[in-house]
């Protein structure tokens, strides 16, 4: 029996965004998300950890490469992200609100398809040193 452990590669990028819902109106979006509604965006330096947790090859002892997910994350987020204007740079969020919680869902979603089925995935994203959201795949 493999014993099972966690490992953690962290990368930072830098964005833009806007966080308002088309469908309300100028006051009730400056009302729910304040300066975070600035028609003209504001940005964040993310800082993301991405956790894979699986079993240790009693070969090689590795559970994984973190080389190779240190490039999975370059090319599905930093390359993707990286001083961009999440609205309107990205196809992600053309039509989704880019709030840290669904950045964090969608780089789930990215780099989940990379993984062996055996490995689980933690993404948590630091929107701010005092603000952040983590996603592991669950849903209700």
């Amino acid at each position: 029996m493999a014993n099972v452990v966690s490992v953690t590669r962290t990368a930072q990028f830098n964005a833009a965004h806007r966080l308002n819902v088309p469908e309300w109106s100028e006051q009730e979006n400056k009302a729910y998300f304040g300066l975070c509604n600035n028609a003209n965006y504001h940005g964040h330096n993310y800082e993301l950890h991405v956790t894979i947790t699986g079993p240790v090859d009693p070969v090689s002892g590795y559970m994984i490469d973190l080389k190779l997910v240190k490039d999975w994350i370059e090319d599905d987020v930093v390359k993707a992200f990286d001083h961009r204007n999440l609205n309107l740079d990205t196809e992600e969020f053309r039509n989704l609100n880019p709030t840290a919680e669904n950045i964090a869902v969608v780089i789930w979603q990215k780099l989940s398809k990379r993984l062996n089925p055996e490995m689980k995935l933690l993404v948590k994203l630091y929107e701010t040193p005092r603000n952040y959201v983590e996603f592991d795949g669950t849903q209700s």
